[in-house]
């Protein structure tokens, strides 16, 4: 990016909770993939963990014994972080790559991808560190957020979005770099945490048209979001 909003303090100011209410959602959908694929892992990273509070949420509900390391680039997020840590839980100002020797059970990349400049290096940087990889993609292009006049700009102003991913452009860029691709699904992010007005007007369409055929609902109304699983 021309400069790094991460960095400077900007991004705090636009998001002053830095994303950490929807922690206890994805948490929910992250123990929902490992259950699903029978993944029980004693080390968990992850890369861009902000505010800490994902891995606080799972540590909640885990076996006592995992161990939580959070690596952020962001001084701002890595001081928010500062009331989650405990002796199981710990997030660093730093990048993983930067460590030698370091490997996870399982490395969560939770609304990451969509923030980089060159995703496609990261995924190559990123794909020792972890047996299991657990990606969250937010699922910006729709046919309702390109029709309207401000629904892309809004995510880049906003959340510093320069990528946009469907579900298909997601599950490539991760075969492009050789993930194997374990599983994957839709979560209903807009269903299950709308605020604003419009996503509230879209709850119930949302909800009708993702029971009959769950990628058109995806690719036209939009408000999912995409956890896979990959190796």
């Amino acid at each position: 990016m021309p400069r790094n909003v991460y960095l400077t303090g900007e991004y705090l100011e636009k998001n002053p909770e830095w994303h950490a209410d929807e922690a206890p959602w994805k948490a929910k959908y992250i123990l929902r993939m490992l259950a699903n694929n029978q993944v029980t892992p004693h080390t968990i990273g992850e890369v861009g963990c902000g505010t800490g509070e994902v891995l606080r949420q799972l540590q909640l509900r885990m076996d006592p014994e995992c161990t939580f390391t959070g690596y952020d680039i962001s001084p701002q997020a890595i001081e928010l972080s500062q009331s989650r840590q405990n002796a199981r839980l710990h997030c660093r100002l730093l990048d993983p790559c930067a460590e030698s020797d370091v490997s996870f059970d399982l490395l969560l990349i939770l609304d990451v991808l969509e923030h980089l400049e060159d995703y496609f290096s990261f995924l190559r940087k990123v794909r020792c560190l972890g047996d299991y990889k657990l990606f969250h993609f937010p699922l910006d292009l729709s046919l309702q957020t390109v029709l309207r006049k401000d629904g892309l700009m809004k995510r880049r102003r906003m959340y510093g979005h320069l990528h946009y991913f469907t579900k298909d452009l997601a599950l490539q860029c991760l075969m492009d770099e050789e993930y194997k691709v374990l599983n994957w699904f839709y979560a209903p992010r807009q269903i299950e945490l709308a605020a604003a007005p419009l996503e509230k007007v879209l709850r119930w369409p949302r909800i009708l048209s993702f029971a009959i055929h769950e990628d058109i609902a995806a690719r036209v109304l939009g408000g999912f979001s995409l956890f896979v699983l990959a190796k």
